[in-house]
């Protein structure tokens, strides 16, 4: 009897008993998932990030991290991705970082409580490595929908992962700030055009303290956006 074996199997290998996922299938299948995360309130979405697996990241997580501040704040304040310490804690800029990004709120009169914070991916990647494409790809449309829900005046990109990604940019961090930016949601139905400043993430202004006087100055910045739309 002859037998048939699947092209480029193993010899003795038992044959699979999943059905193949055409790619087609599977990037309809995202497609859907994106249009139902579109129309989720930010309680429903912050339970779907808790589960979701769009990518591998979720293998090594110990928690999702999802966004915490004043839902209806004035600005947005998005990293790049967790590291260890928001990984076991589940809440954005914790540790040394997250206490010098309270500190440089508190210069110009602002406070942790008065914002919202988020990151670009909601999984810590391994070893802090930056986001790979296909990751912050699988996230988008998560940060995407708390930036539709939460509706800030300004966004504040920190590092340079966050500003080349929402300004959609390739150029160096120091020759994106000081300029106008903008995050332009052309992919939604909602004519997003929310001003963006872009400044150095605050673990970076932690090995490098002298960058600091350059940070105040988009702080500086930051507040003469909101002071101009009062």
């Amino acid at each position: 009897m002859d037998v048939w074996q699947r092209r480029g199997a193993q010899p003795g290998a038992r044959p699979s008993t999943e059905p193949a996922v055409p790619a087609h299938a599977a990037a309809t299948t995202r497609a859907a998932a994106s249009v139902e995360v579109a129309a989720m309130p930010l309680a429903a979405l912050a339970d779907t990030v808790s589960a979701c697996q769009r990518c591998e990241l979720h293998r090594g997580r110990q928690n999702t991290v999802f966004g915490t501040g004043d839902e209806h704040a004035r600005c947005m304040i998005i990293g790049e991705a967790p590291g260890a310490e928001e990984d076991a804690s589940g809440e954005p800029f914790v540790g040394r970082a997250g206490k010098l990004l309270n500190a440089m709120l508190r210069a110009i009169g602002m406070s942790r409580e008065s914002v919202y914070i988020a990151n670009i991916i909601k999984c810590r990647p391994p070893k802090n490595r930056d986001p790979k494409a296909e990751e912050m790809v699988a996230c988008a449309p998560y940060l995407r929908r708390q930036i539709a829900l939460v509706q800030p005046r300004v966004i504040v990109a920190v590092g340079r992962v966050a500003a080349q990604h929402l300004a959609r940019s390739t150029a160096p961090i120091g020759k994106m700030r000081g300029q106008r930016h903008y995050y332009d949601n052309s992919d939604g139905d909602d004519g997003t055009h929310i001003p963006m400043v872009v400044t150095y993430h605050p673990a970076y202004l932690l090995r490098s303290p002298l960058e600091k006087r350059k940070a105040w100055d988009d702080l500086r910045r930051l507040r003469a956006l909101l002071e101009a739309q009062q």
